[in-house]
């Protein structure tokens, strides 16, 4: 059908994979909360997704870190998607095929986080090791400037410290454990939500439904190929300038989208059972 108009649907009668995964998150976040404020345990701690480098890593957080949110606004309008963009998809291929995509979109967003985080450890650790060739406050500095800058005003006293003795062994290993700690800090950072999985169904929709328009409310009606196209290219924008301060996984999203791609692209070719409405 040419120029379907696309609007949310009422909740009542969700498909089963729906309804399930939106009742196993609100009761997961609602745990979040509560486990927090009695024991004091941050769930993420444990559940979130780590990297792979990270003593707090675990394989089974590749799925875990889908169902942990970090705050109401973050569950909110992963689930408003899920709903909004799911319901149909899981009405079109059924619950098993609905429930396959969104486990291998939701897991291959961290495994693109995943590699570009050792992209960016990488880095980060060929700096360490080219300040330790060549020790010196400067050298540290620009390490603190260039990877971990809201840190360079916590040891500003050190750095002065240091500059006043630059040959001292004291300083140049207390440097060196400053930015092993550095390290260790970005690599303990979790990563929750089910936002990967959700620019999955986001791309999906976008291939399978391309000419229907999608109505935000109180947004303008815009067809679902250039939604999709729009929202790809701002996450690569954010990725790459990502700004300190930034803690949204774009890369992550992407990675859904390219998982979402590829499993479609490899079902439409194999199974032929996709219906298009163009």
């Amino acid at each position: 059908m040419n120029n379907q108009q696309y609007s949310p649907r009422g909740f009542g009668m969700l498909p089963p994979v729906i309804k399930n995964l939106l009742i196993i998150n609100v009761l997961v976040f609602l745990a979040q909360i509560t486990v927090e404020q009695i024991y004091g345990i941050n769930l993420a701690d444990h559940l979130g997704m780590h990297y792979f480098g990270s003593s707090k890593f675990n394989p089974v957080q590749l799925v875990t870190y889908m169902f942990l949110h970090g705050s109401f606004t973050h569950i909110f309008f992963n689930m408003f998607a899920l709903w909004m963009f799911g319901y149909t998809l899981e009405q079109v291929w059924g619950p098993k095929r609905f429930l396959t995509y969104y486990f291998v979109t939701g897991i291959g967003a961290a495994l693109v986080h995943m590699l570009v985080l050792w992209i960016s450890i990488s880095g980060i650790q060929s700096d360490v090791t080219a300040v330790m060739q060549a020790p010196s406050p400067e050298a540290f500095s620009v390490f603190l400037s260039k990877h971990f800058a809201p840190y360079q005003s916590q040891l500003s006293d050190f750095i002065f410290a240091w500059s006043k003795n630059p040959g001292s062994h004291e300083y140049i290993n207390q440097a060196s454990k400053y930015m092993n700690d550095l390290v260790n800090i970005k690599m303990d950072v979790p990563t929750v939500g089910a936002s990967g999985a959700v620019f999955g169904l986001l791309l999906a929709f976008g291939m399978m439904f391309p000419n229907s328009l999608i109505y935000l409310y109180f947004f303008f009606p815009i067809r679902a190929k250039w939604f999709v196209i729009a929202y790809g290219a701002m996450e690569l924008y954010f990725g790459i300038n990502q700004k300190t301060g930034d803690n949204v996984a774009h890369f992550a999203h992407l990675g859904g989208m390219i998982f979402g791609f590829f499993l479609i692209r490899y079902w439409n070719r194999r199974l032929n059972r996709f219906t298009r409405w163009d």
